[in-house]
């Protein structure tokens, strides 16, 4: 009994740790992520359940997307941003978060 309850006590304590990471990235044009049209510039991206949330760096403006999160075999060594263009703006296929096996998929 002793041990569930410590494996679940480090279960919440991990999640919690997870929720509060904040990852940072450039955003070189206007790019759309999901629903949602983010400015370039620098921003602090934050995870909280299905929802990704941007943060400017220079205005503290919030954005909130809807995203879908997978799980890797391994470790993200960087934060990576994968974007297409069609020429009039970026749009946002998946972030890849450093440091762990989430992937962000919009």
């Amino acid at each position: 009994m002793k041990k569930s309850l410590f494996f679940a006590g480090l279960l919440t304590l991990s999640s919690l740790c997870f929720a509060s990471k904040s990852y940072e990235v450039t955003l070189a044009n206007t790019t759309q992520a999901g629903a949602v049209q983010i400015k370039a510039g620098s921003y602090r991206v934050k995870v909280n359940g299905d929802k990704a949330i941007f943060t400017d760096v220079d205005s503290a403006k919030e954005y909130t997307v809807t995203v879908k999160l997978q799980n890797s075999a391994k470790k993200f060594e960087e934060t990576r941003v994968d974007a297409t263009n069609d020429g009039k703006m970026d749009t946002l296929k998946d972030i890849q978060l450093g440091g762990s096996t989430t992937e962000i998929d919009f």
